[in-house]
Formats: C-alpha cells, structure tokens, sequence
C-alpha cells in the first residue's frame, strides 16, 4: 500500500456522508475539498470538506461580533477567518474593521459592512484558489447553544416532545394593568 493509497482512506475514513441537498453550489464545492484533502497533506482541506457534508442545522451562524472579536485577539490582523455557514450582522456592533471573510453565505447588512469598512468577502472555490492549504487562515464555527434549537424536534404539545412552542406574547398584552 503506498503512500497515496493511504492517504485516500485515510480521507475518505474522516468524511463519508452522503449529502442529499440539492444546492448544486455546495455539491461543487464537495467535489472539490474532496479532492483538495486527497492531493494536499492540509488537515484544514478535510475538516472544511467535514464540516460541508455536515447537515445545514450542524452549520451554525456566526455573527459579525464573534469575527470581530477573533481578529482583535490574533497576532495577525491580515489573517483570513473561515466559516463554514453563514456570517449574520450584529446590529451593537458599533464599528466593523477590514476584515477578510470567507463564509458560504452572508446575510446582505453583514456583507455590506464588511465590504464598506474595506474588507472582503470570499467564497470557497476563490478561497481554494488563493490559498490550497489553508495557511494563514483562522477556522471558526458559530456557537453550538442556540435559541433556535430549543424548538426543534417532535411538535410542541405532543407526548414525548420537549420542544418549545412558538408563542405569541401579544395576548398578554392588555393585563399588565392588574
């Protein structure tokens, strides 16, 4: 077994789900980190192609804040942070500083700011072609404990379900006076 032979398993081994989105963009884009993690010696190619045959509910947001706060921490303010899912605004953020950004999506307010404070936004395939082996680059993830995932699951209401209703407070209104 040479050299190459083993590195394929050990690729295929780390990331083997089958994804059953019809998102052609993302499928490509598969296609590629697959080959990527195969021809380079970069653990960065395989944990992005890992983390793109992930569910979409596994792909959590991460808000301009967190990137914020992340390339204020590191030594190299040039380095480019990497987000496999989307990078969403943050309204308290005051002032965005040039920030260079490769995500599989932006929310449009997230993309102007970073785009007006002189950064840039990048998708995965420019990504791979500036830089093939992730060097100079910072790998996030957005935060696992959301709101959002408190009402996912079986209906609310059901036997055996744990899930949070959708409530409207707007029935409440009207009895604060009591």
């Amino acid at each position: 077994m040479g050299v190459d032979a083993y590195k394929k398993t050990r690729v295929q081994r780390k990331v083997g789900r089958k994804v059953t989105s019809t998102n052609l963009y993302l499928k490509l884009l598969i296609k590629l980190y697959k080959f990527l993690a195969r021809r380079t010696d970069s653990q960065f190619n395989v944990t992005i192609l890992r983390r793109l045959q992930s569910t979409r509910t596994a792909r959590y947001p991460i808000s301009v804040s967190r990137l914020v706060k992340q390339i204020n921490t590191a030594k190299d303010k040039t380095r480019t942070l990497v987000v496999v899912g989307t990078v969403t605004d943050d309204a308290r953020l005051l002032t965005v500083p040039k920030l260079n950004v490769c995500a599989l999506r932006f929310t449009e307010t997230a993309r102007k700011r970073i785009l007006a404070a002189g950064g840039k936004t990048l998708t995965f395939d420019q990504l791979a072609q500036q830089n093939p082996t992730g060097t100079g680059t910072i790998l996030l993830r957005g935060p696992k404990v959301r709101e959002a995932l408190k009402h996912f699951g079986r209906a609310a209401g059901l036997p055996g379900s744990h899930a949070k209703p959708y409530v409207s407070h707007t029935a409440r209104r009207g009895k604060g006076a009591r």
